[in-house]
């Protein structure tokens, strides 16, 4: 089966249910695992130049606050025709962060021979999340393989919350952008939740709206997670002044306590693919110190001092 995957969370559902190899297509951001896709054509572009863009000038130029603007990615209709696929996997969650299925949907009805199925996945919880596995899974025709990860990893997840009950929840502000300021919602608080914290300004399941620094200092969380969406720590660090120059910054507890992180969001908690499950442990371990999974590694959180 060939598949053309036009976002980076359906390429990790993929590569977990070991159909790698027989991936065509990709996203520019498409970068796990980095060996297996690699070599895959890559079929979308960003608009712009991101990397030199400041938070503020990125949001301004995807069309505000609302992130009610056009996508960051174009597709290649071209290349994806040329790709034949069989199946395009996509998604409706979020107009800025991927190509959209409304923009695939209208790509795929030009293609000759009536076009590749089209499936769009758009989880809002961590359940959704995991559910995907087995909505891939069926369509690729490996649904035993599918449900057998989704157990898996869910009781991976399971321990996570075994590991961290009963212990005292420490208030958590999650923040997944930095200008304007923006609460991580979907699954994030759910994360949180299970490693044993208690997520403040984002509910689970909820598609959040832009916060002001007031209701980050009136909060007054113990512990701040800096996870912006489709940034890794060290472009997270480049802004660490956005954050600490606010008004009232060494006042905060968290930042009292020593308690502020950057985390690898695109790995672990901006895309709903299986890492999430990661994200979850690893929290686990920042915010309790309990062995859940692997110890965190400073690619994947670090202090903001």
């Amino acid at each position: 089966m060939r598949i053309v995957s036009l976002l980076p969370a359906a390429t990790d559902i993929v590569a977990e249910l070991g159909l790698a190899a027989d991936l065509v297509g990709r996203t520019h951001e498409c970068d796990w695992p980095p060996a297996e896709v690699a070599g895959v054509p890559v079929v979308t572009a960003a608009e712009f130049a991101a990397e030199t863009l400041t938070s503020r000038e990125i949001s301004e130029a995807v069309g505000g606050a609302a992130h009610s603007g056009s996508s960051l990615y174009t597709l290649d209709t071209g290349a994806l025709a040329a790709l034949a696929p069989d199946v395009v996997l996509t998604q409706d969650l979020c107009d800025v962060c991927a190509v959209s299925y409304a923009g695939v949907s209208r790509a795929v009805r030009v293609l000759d021979g009536g076009g590749p199925r089209v499936l769009s996945l758009d989880p809002r919880t961590l359940d959704d999340v995991l559910d995907c596995l087995v909505t891939v899974g069926e369509l690729l025709g490996v649904r035993e393989r599918a449900v057998t990860r989704r157990a898996e990893l869910a009781a991976r997840l399971e321990d996570v919350r075994r590991l961290t009950a009963g212990r005292a929840r420490p208030r958590v502000v999650a923040i997944e952008w930095l200008d304007p300021l923006w609460p991580a919602g979907h699954w994030v608080p759910e994360q949180i939740t299970a490693a044993g914290g208690e997520p403040l300004l984002a509910a689970p399941g909820e598609h959040t709206r832009p916060m002001t620094w007031d209701d980050v200092r009136e909060a007054r969380p113990d512990v701040l997670l800096v996870l912006p969406c489709g940034f890794a720590p060290e472009r997270t660090l480049r802004e660490r002044e956005s954050l600490t120059a606010l008004p009232g910054w060494p006042d905060l507890p968290a930042v009292r306590r020593g308690e502020v992180w950057v985390l690898d969001g695109p790995a672990y908690f901006n895309r709903p693919g299986p890492r999430v499950v990661r994200g979850a442990e690893a929290l686990a371990r920042l915010l309790h110190g309990v062995a859940a999974g692997d110890p965190v590694t400073g690619a994947e959180a670090r202090r903001l001092g």
